[in-house]
Parts: C-alpha cells; structure tokens; sequence
C-alpha cells in the first residue's frame, strides 16, 4: 500500500483499539463484518474503500503477505460510517476466495493475531466491478489516495 497515513480517525461500537475482536464477528462466530465509522477524512474526499488485513497469517503468497479479510470500494464521499453486517459498497474477493467479509480464524494454536481494519480517502468516487482482489485494487485506488487510517483489534482462537 501506499503510505498515507492521515488524521482521520476509524472506530467500531464492536471493539476499542488493539481490544479483542467480539466471536460474532469471526469465523467460530457469525462472521459478519463489525460496524464501522469514521471522521476528519482529508479535503477534497470523494469516495472510499476498506480493507481488513492480518499481517500475522504465516502466508506468503501472490507477492504480498498475511491474508486480506475484506475487500469493500465504491463507497461514496458522503459515507462515514458502516452498519454491521453492512450491504453498501462493492465487495471484492478475499483469501478465503469468496466475496465479501471473512472474519478472523488464525490457524488452531497459533495465538494472537491483529486484524487491521483500513479505511482509505480517494479523490474522486470510483466505479469498479465486484470480485477485484487487493492488488488489483490497490492498482486503481492508489493513484487516487488522499489518507488512510487504520483500527487494530486482535482475536486469538479458543
């Protein structure tokens, strides 16, 4: 990813900062994505996506590491916030190969994992077909990237 850090801040009424992510949102749980908002997004915003990585997942693979979670783009610039279980947006495919959210699920006995949750500010609204994978969408969201934040929760499996 680009580095963008901004000041915008992204938040959840599921979990606080770097707190343990609740079972519904997971794998072992419903797995439906947490809701989700955010404020002081950079001027001249126009659009969003979201993306929720693990950077602890022991994977390697297609030139990138961890394993992406959720994929969600063209949302508006009027948006800042996300329900739970949200239907706004359009989905890209995970690594789980499905589309959508995938809840945390690190590998029995692995521990602790943290689960970035990135909220990214693009300059102008975009349009792209569902199913995209992250580089593919990293490569039409970059070159329109005006900040990004991120909220860390952790889950560890029972």
């Amino acid at each position: 990813m680009a580095f963008a850090l901004s000041n915008m801040q992204l938040e959840s009424s599921a979990f606080n900062a770097h707190g343990a992510i609740p079972e519904k949102f997971t794998g072992e749980g419903d797995d439906v994505s947490p809701s989700l908002s955010w404020r002081d997004a950079p001027d001249g915003t126009k659009g969003y996506a979201i993306i929720c990585h693990d950077p602890d997942a022991p994977l390697v693979q297609n030139g990138g590491y961890g394993f992406v979670h959720w994929l969600l783009y063209n949302l508006p610039g009027s948006t800042t916030s996300l329900a739970e279980n949200t239907g706004d947006g359009t989905r890209g495919k995970n690594d789980f190969g499905k589309m959508g959210y995938g809840g945390p699920m690190p590998p029995e006995g692995h521990g602790q994992h943290h689960y970035y949750f990135w909220v990214l500010a693009l300059d102008k609204p975009t349009d792209l077909p569902e199913g995209l994978g992250l580089s593919e969408l990293l490569n039409q969201l970059e070159p329109h990237l005006l900040g990004m934040n991120r909220l860390i929760g952790t889950y560890q499996r029972a």
